[in-house]
């Protein structure tokens, strides 16, 4: 179901939570995730299975973190998806805002916040992340996330890459790696479908300036039943035209 879609407000995202004092920070020993790639997704829509497949795929690169973000916009057509949030609806249509067209539909994948491409069309979504990769900025600043009691710390270093990379905003993701669904109406009866690292929670932790930062988020308002994984990631512009991935980093919460 490959369709222009026309959205026609954005929903209230979460606040900000509080910043703390600026810290070292502390490279993490695994390479640095070279993309982010969020597929925007609908168990009503009958083009996505295989798209949502391919998300699965690239969840097992440790080179990249890879985000389904199921919308609502399809919950008409006879089924409303379970999982479905209208804050991912809303990023989605911003998207379409930054680039200045008219491009909403599913299965759609952006990957490093940048390039839009058909979720199904693995090769295209290859191309993206090499192409995207090779843009001054974009995924270029050590992004670190760390457990420590009931609170996580998310720190970012100092951008070295001056104005493509110095402005931006600090989120994370409560995700679940794994969700099998089993489709009773719509496009989708009948089948039973497994979606991948599905975002189940996004909250705005602050701005980033370029300098070397940190930030702490209650564990609670990130973990609870059924959470596996966090994601943590910088991204230029702002929440109503979203820009560039300038870093990111993921953590087990088990």
């Amino acid at each position: 179901m490959t369709v222009l879609m026309a959205y026609n407000s954005i929903s209230r995202w979460s606040g900000a939570l509080g910043v703390c004092a600026i810290v070292a920070i502390i490279r993490p020993a695994h390479a640095d995730p070279r993309a982010v790639v969020e597929l925007f997704t609908s168990q009503g829509c009958s083009s996505c299975p295989p798209a949502d497949k391919i998300i699965g795929e690239l969840a097992r690169d440790p080179n990249v973190i890879a985000l389904s973000m199921p919308i609502d916009y399809w919950d008409y057509l006879g089924w409303k998806d379970t999982l479905a949030d209208s804050r991912f609806s809303a990023r989605q249509k911003a998207y379409s805002a930054a680039r200045g067209d008219r491009n909403v539909y599913t299965p759609q994948v952006i990957v490093n916040g940048s390039v839009q491409v058909i979720g199904s069309d693995r090769a295209r979504i290859d191309g993206a992340i090499g192409d995207t990769a090779k843009v001054d900025g974009v995924m270029s600043v050590p992004v670190s996330i760390t457990l420590a009691g009931k609170q996580v710390t998310v720190s970012v270093a100092a951008s070295t890459k001056g104005a493509a990379a110095s402005l931006g905003e600090v989120w994370i993701c409560s995700v679940t790696r794994e969700v099998p669904i089993a489709i009773g109406k719509g496009e989708n009866r009948g089948q039973k479908v497994t979606y991948y690292n599905v975002v189940r929670n996004l909250l705005k932790v602050g701005d980033w300036n370029g300098s070397a930062g940190s930030w702490t988020v209650p564990l609670e308002n990130i973990s609870r039943e059924g959470i596996d994984a966090a994601v943590v990631f910088v991204q230029g512009g702002s929440r109503e035209k979203p820009g560039a991935m300038l870093g990111a980093a993921s953590t087990s919460l088990h």
